[in-house]
């Protein structure tokens, strides 16, 4: 059934099902480009959602054949604002940030410098799992998503990531 017919049939008589229609013939695409300029699956996934439900509402205002380009233009401009969203928050938890009112010493700095080092040399992955987990502060749940593991292969590898990185470190005291 070609989109302008569905689109009329739904206006005309009301029949929402067939917008159904649409959504299996678009989401693939919708949520792609979605993906690709968010980067991050789960909020891809509620942008498509959010771009149906916003076509759905502005059927009226639909003017030309293909309802493809159209709603991708619409995941195009959530995806771009969800990222923008997350800037302004980034941006505002940043400027909320406390400065820890600890002395500067020199072995502290060279014990941070040491860690640095240890975990550069870290596979690329495992730099990841500690960076995100550490200095982001992101649950392992929200890890294992990202990463596509499972939540308990990041607890492991956590656990053994960090008992590398006590060894290495002793080792380079030694």
């Amino acid at each position: 059934m070609e989109d302008r017919l569905i689109v009329d049939n739904i206006l005309r008589s009301g029949r929402t099902q067939l917008f159904s229609l649409i959504v299996k013939k678009y989401g693939s695409a919708v949520y792609a480009k979605a993906l690709a300029i968010t980067k991050d699956a789960e909020e891809a996934k509620e942008i498509a959602q959010q771009t149906f439900v916003k076509a759905y509402q502005q059927l009226n205002d639909w003017q030309t054949t293909q309802l493809g380009p159209w709603l991708i233009a619409i995941a195009a401009h959530l995806s771009l604002n969800a990222l923008e969203k997350a800037k302004r928050k980034q941006s505002m938890d940043a400027d909320q940030v406390q400065i820890p009112d600890e002395t500067y010493s020199q072995e502290r700095e060279e014990q941070l410098q040491r860690m640095e080092r240890a975990i550069s040399q870290l596979p690329p992955q495992d730099q990841k799992i500690i960076r995100l987990y550490y200095y982001n502060k992101v649950k392992t749940e929200d890890i294992a998503k990202a990463l596509h593991l499972s939540q308990s292969n990041i607890l492991v590898r956590l656990h053994r990531i960090r008992e590398r990185l006590k060894k290495q470190l002793q080792n380079e005291k030694d």
